[in-house]
């Protein structure tokens, strides 16, 4: 059965486990904060534990710039006038073709989510699977299960997508997810069907193509890219556009013209 991309496994799930009332009752009591969840599947916030407020600064944020793989959090806008213009000079280099059918997809022929094993990418092998890496890497404000050091409950994100500030807890999972900024489909139809599996499996959990984001924006995108749909929050697309290119240089993979076209714009060019 062919699932959607970035619909959430019942078998292993964005966060690795089915969270029950009763394993609630075991965590570690919650400060006021919230937390990062799955990534890809659609969902929405509910009850006073999934919600957004103001906006925020960008301080935690980095920008793509200087974060060329991906383990630094967040995603800072690019404003500089020389920022601008290395932002163009990067996405200039990225290879373009047409979209091919997405024939044979299936999320599975990415590894299954999220594998703490990938090949080859940061994070990969330290006992924490992808999902809670990257809610470690961007959250703030982080509870952890009692006794362990890899199962996040709670923490507060600056989504960049939004703009918006997101206390989540584990109870609402997908108020927040993790958005591949390649989506895995636009992967598999820009060339990835050929790949080997191990290169598959790593795009999948490569803290570079991973950002938590609000969860009902991240279903909205689903597997667009950015001539299709850009984050609401204006501020970022050019850093958005920038990090479509460093993974798209990283593995070699083209997007289309008119991606690329959109990328340059909203950079400037």
């Amino acid at each position: 059965m062919r699932r959607r991309e970035g619909a959430p496994r019942r078998a292993h799930g964005r966060d690795g486990t089915a969270l029950a009332a009763a394993a609630l009752a075991l965590t570690v009591p919650l400060a006021a904060s919230g937390c990062k969840t799955n990534a890809g599947a659609g969902g929405s916030s509910g009850g006073s534990s999934g919600g957004s407020g103001p906006s925020r600064s960008d301080g935690h944020a980095v920008s793509p710039l200087d974060n060329p793989d991906g383990t630094k959090p967040g995603l800072a806008p690019i404003t500089s006038s020389g920022d601008l213009g290395k932002a163009r000079a990067l996405i200039k280099k990225v290879a373009t073709k047409g979209r091919g059918p997405k024939t044979g997809y299936e999320r599975d022929e990415f590894g299954y989510a999220w594998m703490d094993n990938a090949p080859d990418v940061p994070f990969a092998h330290n006992g924490c699977d992808t999902r809670n890496d990257l809610l470690k890497r961007d959250g703030q404000d982080v509870k952890y299960r009692s006794g362990s050091n890899c199962v996040i409950v709670s923490l507060t994100l600056d989504d960049p997508y939004s703009g918006k500030t997101i206390h989540w807890t584990k109870s609402h999972a997908t108020a927040i997810q993790i958005d591949h900024v390649m989506p895995l489909s636009y992967d598999w139809q820009m060339g990835a069907s050929r790949w080997t599996k191990d290169k598959r499996e790593s795009i999948a959990n490569d803290p570079l193509n991973l950002i938590p984001v609000d969860g009902p924006l991240n279903g909205a995108k689903s597997d667009s890219g950015p001539a299709s749909w850009l984050p609401p929050n204006k501020r970022v697309r050019c850093s958005y556009g920038v990090r479509v290119a460093q993974v798209s240089l990283k593995y070699d993979l083209p997007v289309t013209s008119a991606d690329k076209q959109k990328m340059l714009e909203l950079c400037g060019g």
